[in-house]
């Protein structure tokens, strides 16, 4: 049978709970915490925006026959991206894996788009 030790930072009743957060460390915290929540709302809005100018690339690739992937394209956007993360103290692989996810989320909607026009001849 195990016990908690009361004491340990992170149990209910220990140090380390939200009671005994020192007011001034508290509203640290809460600052940093409201500007985490505004730069998350402001990566939502951007994705929504380079959605929207994707969703059109779609369109547009789907009029014209063109295939949903770009290989080149999307390798020049990932060294790109690998650049400006390492520029911006971020680490690279990070910055390539979410672009990666990125992209296939695109190509998955060119695919949708490039399908649904075909089907509608």
């Amino acid at each position: 049978m195990t016990t908690s030790n009361i004491n340990e930072p992170g149990t209910p009743h220990g140090p380390g709970t939200a009671d005994d957060i020192d007011p001034a460390v508290r509203a640290e915290l809460s600052r940093l915490r409201d500007s985490i929540d505004n730069i998350d709302a402001a990566v939502v809005h951007m994705l929504a925006e380079r959605f929207k100018c994707t969703q059109q690339v779609g369109h547009l690739k789907a009029a014209h026959q063109l295939p949903p992937a770009d290989p080149a394209r999307e390798a020049s956007q990932i060294a790109r991206l690998r650049r400006l993360a390492e520029s911006a103290k971020l680490d690279p692989a990070f910055a390539e894996k979410l672009l990666n996810f990125i992209i296939a989320e695109v190509i998955r909607h060119h695919e949708t788009i490039a399908n649904d026009s075909a089907g509608g001849d």
